[in-house]
């Protein structure tokens, strides 16, 4: 069964383009990881499911982006929920200043015309 013929949307792909903040970057290594673990994954566990996260660090190929933060979302409202729990803790404007939001699906095109995904490439 195909993902239009189980009525299901794909899951939601967020590629969150963040910048460190002066206050971030003044806290120790130590302090960073602690504000992170006590201030914004309980937020985040707290208040969604279905959601999963990587995260890059770019700095040293960027000077405007620092950081990506990539989550998958099983739909747009897991994907919502998660918005709004990152906004609501030190992570969002005061710990990183997000850039950009680039949300998508993987291979929408595939699924919207019925085609294979040749986009998609493994060697």
């Amino acid at each position: 069964m195909s993902v239009e013929e189980s009525g299901t949307m794909p899951p939601v792909t967020a590629f969150m383009l963040v910048k460190t903040t002066p206050e971030w970057l003044a806290l120790t290594v130590e302090e960073r990881v602690a504000a992170f673990a006590t201030q914004v994954v309980p937020a985040v566990k707290a208040k969604t499911t279905g959601v999963r996260s990587r995260f890059y660090d770019t700095e040293f190929y960027s000077a405007r982006v620092t950081d990506v933060w990539v989550w998958e979302a099983e739909d747009h409202h897991a994907y919502q929920l998660l918005i709004d729990a990152l906004r609501e803790t030190p992570f969002w404007d005061r710990y990183f200043e997000v850039v950009d939001l680039l949300v998508g699906t993987e291979n929408g095109y595939a699924r919207t015309y019925g085609v294979e995904a040749v986009t998609t490439i493994a060697t």
